[in-house]
């Protein structure tokens, strides 16, 4: 019963903070990690999440992922990578090298140093598109921006994990081989998911019996979720969701990535059927089901065990507390500085796009807590006095992407009503 009691007190937070949010027109993301950190420092919820728990927030993740994915137009994220590569670059570069600095200089130690340099690289893209999709900015190329730049990083901070991680742990070095395995098997993933694109998943609505449809098209996917009248449509996709994470993670990439690319690949196509001689599409159906799914009680367990990771102790906290907040304030403006800068004039972006993805890419927390695990858990690399400062740290930058976000919002939908009454002229 302890697994239900955490559950609960989970869910009743996640309502709660849906009801403060609503009456602060603040995004629930932040309650949600204010509610997780309430909960375990006042002892409601182990400070270890259970085997349970912490399966709940994993699904959370991997489901959030893949309806952010379902939602977006596989065109346009396309279209982006292309552009992204620099916001991915220095935004990536700039924050490690801050990061490596300040540690330096406050540790004098240089394995503590690399470590705290990549746990400050990879952007925490799942709280932000949360945060778009209750601004409902979601679907800009802003948010696309963020992801397509997102997913780059985490496949080059999986390359400095692997690069960094033997070197500052004392074991083997790394070698050209084995990084280039890494590599491959990052770009053997997307490589898949194009395959999987082109011919499993059909991109354009026809009907069954159009002889010059494809074999996946007349007899493929789409009919198994067509099957039984649409009963396991939903499950259907879910599966597909988790296998793609599943695959994911075994390549050695976030589950969430996986999902990500799941539910991008899955168009409205999927969910075109006839049905006595009447077309249909099932999309809009299915895509209020899973937002139901992943945004209103599944997802959000993720973020509040998230904020349960912060332990208050008061003396330790006093004794970093200087260096959380020029961490932060510095990772803050050099994050923002960069990734604005590089979207502006690598991407062609408009200044207020520019800047909504600089304050998009603040978020801290899978990889970031992955390489926290490792320096402190695992290698005893951190002191417990690096490891709070780097906590508080991405605890701070997850709470300024909803104020900055929502701060900025109206100067953004401004800029976008301006282009889009141009548009229609």
């Amino acid at each position: 019963m302890d697994n239900l009691t955490s559950l609960a007190l989970i869910w009743a937070c996640v309502i709660l903070s849906f009801w403060m949010a609503k009456k602060t027109k603040m995004t629930p993301m932040l309650y949600y990690l204010f509610t997780g950190s309430f909960l375990v420092n006042f002892n409601l919820i182990p400070l270890v999440p259970t085997p349970f728990i912490q399966g709940f927030s994993e699904l959370g993740i991997i489901l959030i992922m893949f309806a952010l994915g379902f939602e977006e137009n596989p065109t346009a994220f396309i279209r982006s990578a292309k552009r992204s590569w620099g916001i991915a670059l220095f935004g990536a570069l700039a924050p490690f090298f801050a990061a490596y600095l300040l540690a330096l200089h406050f540790w004098q130690d240089q394995d503590i140093a690399l470590l705290v340099g990549l746990t400050m690289t990879a952007t925490a893209v799942s709280l932000t598109m949360m945060v778009l999709k209750y601004e409902k900015l979601h679907l800009t190329k802003a948010a696309t921006g963020i992801m397509t730049s997102a997913v780059l990083d985490d496949v080059a901070s999986l390359v400095l994990v692997a690069v960094l991680i033997p070197i500052v742990a004392g074991n083997e070095t790394p070698t050209i081989a084995s990084v280039g395995i890494i590599l491959f098997k990052a770009i053997g993933f997307f490589i898949f998911i194009y395959l999987c694109a082109i011919s499993i998943f059909p991109t354009k609505e026809k009907a069954e019996d159009d002889a010059k449809s494809s074999f996946f098209e007349r007899y493929g996917f789409k009919h198994l979720l067509a099957f039984n009248d649409g009963r396991v449509a939903t499950l259907t996709i879910l599966l597909i969701a988790v296998v793609f994470g599943i695959i994911s993670h075994a390549l050695g990439l976030h589950a969430a990535v996986g999902a990500y690319m799941a539910g991008l690949i899955m168009t409205p196509a999927l969910f075109y059927v006839t049905k006595k001689g009447e077309s249909v599409n099932r999309y809009k159906k299915m895509r209020k089901i899973i937002d139901d799914v992943a945004f209103s009680w599944i997802g959000p367990v993720f973020f509040v065990t998230l904020g349960a990771k912060l332990i208050f102790d008061l003396d330790l906290i006093v004794s970093v507390l200087d260096e959380s907040i020029i961490f932060a304030l510095v990772i803050f403006v050099v994050q923002v500085t960069s990734a604005s800068l590089a979207t502006r004039y690598t991407a062609n972006f408009s200044f207020e796009e520019s800047i909504m993805i600089g304050f998009g890419m603040l978020g801290r927390a899978e990889l970031a807590f992955v390489v926290m695990d490792i320096g402190y858990v695992h290698n005893d690399i951190f002191t417990s006095e690096v490891f709070y400062t780097l906590m508080f740290t991405a605890f701070i930058l997850n709470i300024l992407v909803p104020i900055t976000i929502r701060w900025w919002t109206p100067r953004f939908i401004k800029r976008e009503k301006a282009v889009s009454s141009v548009n229609k002229i």
